[in-house]
């Protein structure tokens, strides 16, 4: 029994871990770019002339741009410190989300694994039961001929009672290790929304649909769906 590891995903944990992750990768980022100089680019338009009645003729017009820059020197190692964190972050944040991944892996393979033993138990028990049972029906008929004494058949009826608990408690393990499969998986997985519904699947009809607290056929349900 297998799964696809992009079922893993879907859990909380992993996908909380992903996202610390990237978050410790942005801060990487801005870290350098404090460190990097700031430029400011301006641009002024305007207009000039000799006279009043040339001030608003095309040939007055002018452009004027400038660009101012900032270095951030008086800073020490401050910012470089604060590169060399965030960096130390990513990697705290990769290993956390190395180790998430790992331990949902494990918890899954546990739980599969789970499930295939309890396929061969309750398999054993099944012909456990039906070999319990076989003996049961001929000590029934050996009694009825005499050539066993009551007790011998009480023996066959209790072993045939024990096969079938121990078949009811071999499925009992198996819904519960089912169970821990889902909670391994953290759920998701069944709202996949890169599948198409199934065409074949007709819509409810709304005539056949009562309302709440009414009875179908009745006036009141007939009134609803109208």
């Amino acid at each position: 029994m297998s799964l696809p590891s992009q079922l893993i995903e879907q859990r909380p944990d992993v996908r909380a871990s992903q996202a610390q992750l990237h978050q410790a990768s942005s801060q990487i980022g801005v870290a350098i770019a404090n460190r990097l100089p700031q430029f400011t680019l301006t641009g002024d338009y305007g207009s000039a002339a000799v006279t009043t009645a040339a001030l608003f003729t095309p040939g007055a017009l002018i452009w004027s741009a400038a660009a101012s820059g900032t270095q951030p020197i008086f800073h020490g190692f401050t910012l470089l410190h604060q590169q060399r964190a965030a960096e130390a972050a990513y990697d705290q944040a990769g290993a956390q989300y190395r180790s998430t991944v790992l331990t949902a892996f494990q918890n899954v393979a546990d739980a599969l694994r789970a499930l295939q033993f309890d396929a061969a138990t309750l398999k054993a028990q099944r012909a456990a039961l039906r070999d319990a049972s076989e003996t049961l029906d001929l000590a029934r008929g050996q009694y009825r001929l005499g050539a066993i004494t009551y007790l011998i058949l009480l023996n066959a009826q209790n072993s045939y009672q024990q096969a079938r608990l121990a078949v009811v408690q071999a499925q009992a393990a198996r819904y519960a290790d089912t169970a821990a499969l889902f909670q391994a998986l953290r759920g998701g997985w069944w709202n996949r929304a890169d599948v198409a519904p199934n065409p074949y699947t007709p819509d409810p009809d709304p005539a056949t649909v009562a309302a709440p607290n009414t009875v179908p056929g009745t006036p009141a349900a007939k009134e609803a769906v109208q």
